[in-house]
């Protein structure tokens, strides 16, 4: 039976974009678009969670707007695991999303080498990309997002 580790999934929506990263060396194929996602860390909410992972993922803080649901998503036969994602709506002030910059991991979770990445801002439209599930409430997210003469 797999382990099932509780986890949180951040989308931040500004201008009609999503905060999203691409690994810098590790080829597209294997990581697939993302967003700031994490594990809940003992003793914290998954509210707390979603800001703090947000802030070691991009650098930047922000806060969330609204809970979006959970999602189970099994990640065999990578890992022996099923995650059982929070996804949250966050905003970030002073925002600009003709903006790419780098961040990463010092200390991956998995152990290993520094982790590199690029965050930048992804149209919603094109929000359909993001990999390994990390898209299940996107249409939630948008929804809320978009001018009321497009819905």
């Amino acid at each position: 039976m797999p382990l099932e580790v509780d986890k949180v999934v951040c989308y931040v929506v500004h201008d009609g974009h999503l905060l999203v990263f691409t690994h810098d060396e590790i080829p597209l194929t294997r990581t697939g678009v993302q967003v700031p996602a994490g594990t809940v860390e003992l003793g914290e909410t998954p509210a707390d969670a979603a800001e703090r992972e947000l802030v070691e993922e991009t650098g930047r803080p922000g806060r969330v707007v609204r809970s979006l649901g959970v999602e189970r998503y099994d990640l065999r036969p990578t890992r022996d695991e099923i995650a059982v994602r929070s996804f949250f709506v966050l905003s970030m002030e002073q925002a600009d999303v003709s903006e790419r910059w780098r961040a990463g991991e010092q200390s991956p979770s998995a152990g290993g080498e520094v982790v590199s990445w690029t965050c930048w801002w992804m149209p919603l439209e094109d929000s359909h990309v993001l990999a390994a599930g990390l898209g299940a409430r996107i249409g939630a997210a948008t929804a809320a997002a978009r001018p009321a003469n497009r819905r």
